[in-house]
């Protein structure tokens, strides 16, 4: 029997993602990598692999989970298992410099940005913007190490500090700061390749905006009682003519389903900043705007397996 298996590393980001397939009554099994080793020798089984890899795995204790996960996702791919979010998705979501290098390639315009490998290139690099600027782990997810500095004398205090958080793949980004009109990023949300719905995030609070449950459990601005004051809430009927360019780019890199996220500049021009094929939703907006987005990839994902199971039977 095939089943669809679920590539990942936190149980807490999975668990809603579980119990929409046991709702849909379709058999699923989870590699949880880091937790042990998979058998690569063999022929992997038949299936639908679904990757669900972050980048902050480090965050985590999962250090090499991604390099692990990569190097299964080779063996599945070269093996023609059917695999949501290849192993192209998964370079992109470690690493942002890869990620705006593939959206330029489809006119999508990303933050002016330059990379850093040591302090010493940081503080260089942050002398030719005029103004504030950000820096950015390379490899991040959940906003880690995104900082936002009006000067190059404050970010050389901060490196000095004890506060300083070295990224992981030793790339920091330093990138212009868009100047918003309204403190918000949207973010579009695409499963099988095609647009879903468009959540807007408040950014008054900061920049770490993942969407997990898991991730707001002290979030009072989370809160179903808060009324307009949520930190996430879809738009509803949202359109906007870059979601041809992200359906083209996501097809290009063979990414599946994926959340990208925009902010708007002084123009009310879009700019791109970050793909996360690990995409999470959060309840309190789906619940408000009558969706459910793991009950759709769900159903997605079994819609896969079938394909899989009759050509298996053909």
């Amino acid at each position: 029997m095939s089943h669809i298996y679920i590539i990942h590393e936190n149980p807490e980001w999975t668990a809603p993602l579980r119990a929409a397939l046991n709702d849909l009554g379709l058999p699923c099994r989870e590699w949880f990598i880091d937790g042990g080793p998979i058998d690569r020798t063999g022929t992997p089984p038949h299936g639908v692999f679904y990757n669900r890899m972050s980048a902050s795995a480090h965050s985590r204790g999962h250090r090499y989970a991604p390099e692990e996960t990569e190097a299964v996702l080779e063996w599945l791919e070269s093996h023609y298992r059917r695999v949501i979010n290849s192993r192209r998705a998964l370079q992109l979501e470690i690493s942002k410099l890869k990620q705006y290098a593939a959206l330029n390639a489809q006119g999508i315009r990303t933050p002016r940005t330059i990379a850093a490998a040591t302090r010493a290139e940081l503080i260089s690099a942050s002398g030719r913007f005029d103004g504030p600027f950000i820096i950015k782990h390379n490899r991040g997810g959940k906003g880690l190490g995104v900082r936002l500095f009006d000067s190059r004398p404050a970010l050389r205090r901060y490196i000095e500090s004890s506060d300083y958080q070295p990224p992981v793949d030793g790339i920091t980004l330093v990138q212009e700061y868009i100047d918003a009109p309204e403190p918000f990023i949207t973010r579009c949300e695409f499963i099988g390749g095609e647009f879903f719905y468009a959540v807007r995030v408040d950014t008054t609070q900061g920049f770490e905006l993942c969407p997990a449950d898991a991730c707001q459990l002290d979030d009072a601005s989370s809160s179903p009682t808060a009324g307009t004051s949520l930190k996430f809430r879809i738009e509803n009927n949202f359109s906007h003519p870059i979601l041809d360019g992200y359906a083209r780019f996501l097809h290009a890199n063979r990414i599946h389903i994926a959340g990208i996220e925009f902010i708007l500049d002084g123009n009310g021009e879009p700019i791109t900043y970050d793909v996360n094929i690990n995409t999470n939703y959060n309840r309190n907006a789906e619940t408000a705007a009558g969706v459910d987005g793991m009950r759709a990839i769900a159903a997605y994902l079994g819609g896969e397996l079938q394909r899989v199971n009759e050509s298996l039977q053909g």
